[in-house]
């Protein structure tokens, strides 16, 4: 039998969300998980969400994608560009958690091999995995990157794909928690740091994982 495939959404540094998320999935060797990105910046413990992220590797079949906030952090850790922009929005949370003294070497050389192996988007027969957006007339390997990473549903709504499949996106929040379903695209940012829910979702099955920022579990349910 073919494994699950599992994509989860936003983390934004909810370490104690994702722990207890995991555990309930409790990934198997032929399972495919796929984290949609923004893994770093506005929850508490970015540093403990890209370790165990890093875990998931001996584990299963693991395929972390590339967002805006990885961009904004790498624009900065690996470029040198001015700060700034991180720091307006959640970069002191990312490196209060490395704790950050004026040194970027905090950073451990396995995190920055995690960041430097993140795609920016990810496809099985039936569904395709981007952070934030796609052109619905355009082939995935031609998407351009502000789309995948930053072009937020609510600026606009792509309808079907060319390709057919099911889009499972990331990046535009749900203040209320809850999940965007049109069919042909599902959103599964819940806004876990700011009062809603980590969310991971089972494309084939419709099997969900949800917990809040203190690692608290909402139910499995399919």
């Amino acid at each position: 039998m073919a494994g699950r495939t599992i994509a989860i959404g936003d983390i934004h540094g909810c370490a104690a969300a994702l722990n207890a998320i995991l555990d309930a999935i409790a990934p198997q060797a032929d399972d495919t998980i796929v984290a949609l990105g923004d893994y770093v910046d506005r929850g508490p413990n970015s540093k403990g969400v890209i370790s165990r992220l890093i875990e998931l590797k001996d584990q299963c079949n693991f395929v972390a994608l590339h967002g805006n906030h990885e961009e904004m952090m790498l624009d900065v850790v690996k470029e040198g560009q001015p700060p700034f922009r991180w720091l307006q929005y959640g970069g002191v949370e990312t490196l209060d958690s490395y704790l950050f003294a004026g040194d970027m070497s905090v950073i451990p050389p396995e995190h920055r091999q995690f960041f430097d192996e993140m795609r920016d988007f990810y496809e099985t027969e039936r569904h395709f995995f981007v952070h934030a957006n796609y052109d619905p007339a355009l082939p995935l390997q031609e998407q351009g990157k502000f789309l995948l990473r930053w072009q937020k549903l609510t600026d606009s709504t792509p309808g079907p794909h060319v390709s057919g499949k099911q889009a499972v996106v990331g990046h535009t929040h749900d203040r209320g928690g809850e999940i965007f379903d049109l069919g042909h695209l599902v959103c599964i940012d819940t806004y876990c740091y700011g009062g809603g829910w980590l969310t991971a979702l089972e494309v084939n099955t419709g099997q969900l994982w949800q917990a809040d920022i203190d690692g608290e579990l909402r139910g499995a349910s399919s």
